[in-house]
C-alpha cells in the first residue's frame, strides 16, 4: 500500500512537473497583447511573458506609466511594444489590435486585464460610477475582444480574461466593481462556448485579492480614509491576499493549458464554494460584512472619487500593510517611485 502511494505521488509529481514545463514553453515567440499592463497585476504578467520569451504589446491610457513600463521590459532582447489607448472606446481598441498587427505581423494571446475599481458604500454610488465602471471593466474587454478576433481566427490563438472573484461573490462596498466584473465574466464564459468550434480558447479568470498595490491607484469616495483603510489591509495580509506574481503564474499556466476556467488564491475559492453550496447563508454574512464596513458618509453620489494615496492614514499605513506598500512600489501602482529590488 506505501509502495503504491509513493508511487502515485511520485507519479503526480513528474506529472505535474512536466506540464509546468510544457506551460513555459508555450509563450516562445508568441504575440501577447496585454491591457493595463504599464501597473498592477499587467505588469506582472507581462514580466513573466518577457522571461518566457513572449513578444508584447502593452496597453494603456497613461503615457508616462507605459513608457516606464516598456523601458523596464525592454532591457535585454525582449521585444515590447507600448501604445497609448483607452480600450473603453473601440476606435481606440481596434487602433490598438491594428497597431499590433503591423508591428509583429500576427497575434497569439489577448489578455484583458485593464479595469478600475471604486470602492464606497451604496448611498456614495451614482449612475456615473456605474456606467464608468461598465465602460471599462465590461466594454474594453468586448471591445478588444472583437477587434482581435479576426486575428486570432487566424492563429487559433487565445484569449485570457481577467474578471474577479467579486464576479460570483458581490463583496460589499464594491458595487459598481462586481456589477461590472459580473457581466465581463458572463461575457468571457459565453464567448468561450461560440469560439471553441474555431479553436480559439478563452480562459476566464477569478482572482481573489492580490498583493499588488492597487489600493493605491483604486478610487474611494463615502468616508475616504476609513474605505482606504479597509481595503488597503485586505489587499495586503498573507492568508487574505495572494501575491501578485503568485497569481500570474496560475494565469499563464491556464492560459498555455486552455483551462476554460479557473479561481486563483485559496481565499477566493473557498468564498465561491460557500456561495454556490449556501447561497442563502452566504448572503447573510456579506449583509454582516457589511454593517462592519464604515457608514455613509462625505458629499453624496455627486462627489468625485479620489485616489486611494490621497487619503492613507492610520492602519492603511502601518504594518498591516507593509506587504502592500512594497508591491505598490514593484509593481509601479506608486507613480513617484521606482520598483522595490
Amino acid at each position: 500500500m506505501k509502495r503504491n502511494l509513493s508511487l502515485l505521488a511520485a507519479g503526480l509529481g513528474i506529472w505535474c512537473g512536466l506540464r509546468r514545463a510544457l506551460a513555459r514553453g508555450f509563450f516562445a515567440r508568441k504575440v501577447v497583447f496585454i491591457t493595463g499592463g504599464s501597473r498592477g497585476l499587467g505588469l506582472v504578467l507581462a514580466r513573466q511573458l518577457v522571461r518566457r520569451g513572449a513578444r508584447l504589446a502593452i496597453c494603456a491610457r497613461d503615457g508616462a506609466e507605459l513608457e516606464r513600463a516598456r523601458a523596464e521590459l525592454s532591457k535585454g532582447r525582449a521585444e515590447v511594444m507600448a501604445i497609448v489607448a483607452d480600450v473603453s472606446d473601440p476606435v481606440q481598441a481596434s487602433t490598438a489590435v491594428d497597431q499590433t498587427l503591423r508591428r509583429y505581423g500576427r497575434l497569439d494571446v489577448v489578455i484583458n486585464n485593464a479595469g478600475i475599481i471604486q470602492v464606497a458604500p451604496l448611498s456614495s454610488m451614482g449612475p456615473q460610477d456605474f456606467r464608468e465602471a461598465m465602460e471599462v471593466n465590461y466594454f474594453g474587454p468586448v471591445h478588444v475582444s472583437l477587434a482581435a478576433l479576426p486575428y486570432l481566427r487566424k492563429r487559433r490563438g487565445r484569449i485570457v480574461n481577467i474578471t474577479s472573484i467579486g464576479a460570483a461573490v458581490p463583496v460589499p462596498h464594491l458595487l459598481p466593481y462586481t456589477a461590472s466584473k459580473s457581466a465581463f465574466a458572463g461575457f468571457s464564459q459565453g464567448l468561450a462556448a461560440e469560439l471553441a468550434r474555431e479553436g480559439i480558447c478563452v480562459t476566464t479568470v477569478l482572482p481573489g485579492l492580490m498583493r499588488t498595490g492597487s489600493f493605491v491607484k483604486a478610487l474611494f469616495k463615502g468616508q475616504r480614509e476609513k474605505e482606504v483603510a479597509w481595503f488597503a489591509v485586505g489587499a495586503s495580509l498573507p492568508g487574505v491576499s495572494l501575491a501578485a506574481e503568485r497569481a500570474a503564474r496560475r494565469i499563464l499556466l491556464a492560459c498555455a493549458l486552455g483551462e476554460g476556467y479557473v479561481t486563483v488564491g485559496l481565499p477566493a475559492k473557498a468564498l465561491r464554494l460557500f456561495h454556490a453550496l449556501a447561497p442563502g447563508l452566504a448572503l447573510r454574512v456579506l449583509q454582516l460584512v457589511n454593517l462592519l464596513l464604515p457608514g455613509p458618509g462625505g458629499a453624496g453620489p455627486e462627489e468625485e472619487a479620489e485616489p486611494g494615496w490621497l487619503h492613507r492614514s492610520g492602519a492603511s499605513k502601518g504594518i498591516l500593510t507593509r506587504l502592500g506598500d512594497r508591491a505598490a512600489r514593484r509593481n509601479r501602482e506608486v507613480p513617484w517611485a521606482p520598483p522595490a529590488k
